[in-house]
C-alpha cells in the first residue's frame, strides 16, 4: 500500500526561502555593475597604461543615475601618430584636449586645435585624431550611452 505524504508548513517555510533566494541572485545578476555616485579621480592615482600610440589611463566605465553607461579615459599620443583610422560608432563623446597639437576630422573636415579645445563627436559621425605636434598630445575622452543610443 502506497502512503501519501501532506505537505507541511515546514515543506512550504523551505520552498519559500528557496524562491525568494533564488529571485534575489537572478535580480542581482540583472542589475549588472553599481551605480556610480559621486566621486573624484586624482591623477596621481591614475594608472598609465602603455599602448602602441602612446598610453592610455582608464578612469571609469560604469553606469550612472541617468547614463547606461559613462566611460572616461585619458589618451597621450606621441607626435605623428593617430589614435586609431576614421571609425564612427553610437554612443556620443566628448574630447578635451589638455596639452599638445591635435587635428581632428569633423565632418569630413581636419580641423587642428590645441589644449583647452573641445570636441564633440555625435552619435554615428566619423571621426578621428591625431598628434600633429611635436611634443605628445594628451587629452581626455568622455563617452556616454543613453536609452536613446542607437544599438
Amino acid at each position: 500500500m502506497k502512503m501519501i505524504r501532506m505537505i507541511t508548513k515546514r515543506d512550504l517555510a523551505v520552498a519559500l526561502v528557496a524562491t525568494v533566494a533564488t529571485l534575489g541572485v537572478a535580480a542581482a545578476a540583472q542589475q549588472g555593475p553599481p551605480v556610480q555616485k559621486s566621486t573624484t579621480f586624482d591623477w596621481n592615482d591614475m594608472t598609465s597604461r602603455t599602448t602602441e600610440v602612446g598610453s592610455v589611463r582608464q578612469v571609469i566605465k560604469a553606469p550612472t543615475p541617468t547614463l547606461n553607461e559613462l566611460e572616461i579615459h585619458i589618451t597621450t599620443l606621441k607626435p605623428g601618430l593617430a589614435s586609431h583610422a576614421p571609425h564612427h560608432h553610437p554612443n556620443e563623446e566628448l574630447i578635451i584636449i589638455r596639452e599638445g597639437t591635435v587635428e581632428t576630422l569633423t565632418k569630413g573636415e581636419w580641423k587642428r586645435l590645441g589644449p583647452g579645445s573641445i570636441i564633440f563627436n555625435a552619435s554615428n559621425e566619423e571621426h578621428a585624431l591625431r598628434n600633429v605636434g611635436t611634443t605628445p598630445a594628451t587629452y581626455h575622452v568622455v563617452n556616454w550611452t543613453t536609452g536613446a543610443t542607437p544599438k
